[in-house]
Order: structure tokens, then C-alpha cells, then sequence
């Protein structure tokens, strides 16, 4: 699954999602500096994703280890309370961490990823070892699609869009870019970053405050771009950065090959 492009769509909606819980999105706008280097963080996250998927356990461990090291250097203050908090809290990293899993699972699947609703499951099930590799207690994760949606009808009250979330709305859509490639950021990344904001949850639209095609349409056009996407010679897909795919072949072997026709076995 990870090696789908539609993964880079589903990535986008787990960051406008993710940017709905205030203390979550608080600790990122102060802590971090995506917005002057938007590259820099997302393929930070991307090493991340593709060293826990990819790579050796030893190579995961580490990752995780810098990440969990990182998390406890670093607090944020509440807007509302004045009050500091931590920013690697059980309840900020479990938000995260389903935001996250759940776009990359949602996205896919909509867009025509052939997956069953077991697979799904075991999909949810699989990531309880990344939940605990940035520091969560993998019995407090969602395992399968019901404790999943269970969790997120529990965290919605706590959700708002309030001035850091329309930051990120913002970026997102417009990324501080050079002057040349503005052109091709409103061509190529905006249509992205729409179709991600499409793929929301009603609930999320609501807050944003900003409609979304119609629920049919939106799958129409996961389906389409994911047809277009998966198009796109594999070989060739995975020479973009960080090349986690390619270094896990030639560790492993010819006989490795990432493909959707292996999710069965």
C-alpha cells in the first residue's frame, strides 16, 4: 500500500485532518518550520514512513527512537488556558497517529486500491507497531475499522478549525514556492490539495467552512487520478525521493517487488 502514489494525496488529507485538533496543531505551528521550508518537513515525514515500511527493524527502532527523543525536548503553550503541555501526550500522538493511518487507508481504498475489508483491518492492526515506535501504548491504538470510527466519534467535540487550522488550510494550498514554478504549483499541487480537502469527512468540511463535490464526485475523481497515477511505470514512480522502495530490492534481492497482486498471500 505505501508504495501507491496515491499515498501522496492521502498524505495531505491526514494534515488537514491532524490540523482540526487545536493542541495538536498548536504544538506543530510552534515547534516547527514547515512554512519556511514546506520540502524539508515533508520529506521528513516521507524518511519516517518509508524507513517503518521499507526498512531494517533496526532501521525503524532508530527512527522511532530519534522521533520519541525529539517529541520529549518540546512543549507548546494552550491559546486558551496559557498553560504549557507536552507535546508528545498519549492523547496528541494517538490523534496524530489516526489521522495519519486513517487518510492513508481511506484514500486508497476509495481511489481503487483492491483491499478487502480484512485486509483494511489487518492494515490497522499492522500499525500498532509505529504507533509504538513514537511512543504509544499499542493496546490503546484502534486495531480494525470499528474502533477506529469509534475513536473518532469519541475526539470529534474536541475538534475546531480555528486560526492555526485555517494557517495550515492556507499553506496548503499555497505553499511558499519560488516565483518560477507558481504556475505549476497552481496546476499540479493545488488540484492535489483540493482533491485531499474533497476526500475529508463531512464533519471536517463543516469546520473548515468550505463545501466539498458531492461524495460520489469525490470518488470519481479518486478513482480517475489513482488510474492516472498507477499508470506511471513503477520503476520510474519510485526514483523519486527518498528511495526507500529500491534500497529495500537490492537489500532483499530481484525476488522483491512491492505490487498489489502480493496483498492476498
Amino acid at each position: 500500500m505505501h508504495g501507491d502514489p496515491m499515498m501522496w494525496v492521502a498524505g495531505v488529507r491526514a494534515l488537514y485532518l491532524q490540523a482540526l485538533h487545536p493542541l495538536a496543531v498548536r504544538a506543530v505551528m510552534q515547534n516547527s518550520d514547515f512554512r519556511r521550508d514546506a520540502w524539508g518537513r515533508l520529506m521528513r515525514t516521507a524518511n519516517f514512513v518509508g524507513t517503518t515500511t521499507y526498512g531494517t527493524t533496526e532501521a525503524a527502532e532508530r527512527a522511532g527512537a530519534r522521533v520519541r527523543r525529539i517529541h520529549a525536548m518540546l512543549s507548546a503553550t494552550d491559546p486558551a488556558t496559557g498553560r504549557a503541555y507536552a507535546i508528545d501526550a498519549p492523547d496528541l500522538l494517538l490523534w496524530v497517529h489516526c489521522a495519519e493511518i486513517d487518510s492513508y487507508l481511506h484514500v486508497l481504498r476509495r481511489s481503487g486500491y483492491p483491499l478487502t475489508d480484512a485486509q483494511a483491518d489487518r492494515y490497522l492492526a499492522e500499525h500498532r507497531v509505529s504507533a509504538r515506535l513514537v511512543g504509544l501504548d499499542p493496546a490503546e491504538v484502534p486495531t480494525n475499522r470499528a474502533e477506529m470510527a469509534a475513536y473518532f466519534t469519541e475526539v470529534r467535540p474536541r475538534l475546531a478549525a480555528g486560526a492555526d487550522a485555517r494557517a495550515v488550510d492556507d499553506f496548503l494550498l499555497r505553499p511558499p514556492t519560488h516565483p518560477l514554478l507558481v504556475p505549476a504549483r497552481e496546476l499540479l499541487w493545488r488540484r492535489v490539495a483540493q482533491l485531499a480537502y474533497a476526500s475529508l469527512p463531512p464533519y471536517a468540511h463543516e469546520l473548515y467552512g468550505r463545501p466539498a463535490p458531492a461524495p460520489a464526485a469525490v470518488t470519481r475523481r479518486l478513482r480517475a487520478t489513482g488510474a492516472v497515477l498507477r499508470g506511471i511505470p513503477a520503476r520510474l514512480r519510485w526514483q523519486l525521493p527518498p528511495k526507500h522502495i529500491l534500497r529495500a530490492m537490492a537489500r532483499l534481492g530481484p525476488g522483491a517487488r512491492p505490487a498489489p497482486y502480493k496483498v492476498g498471500r
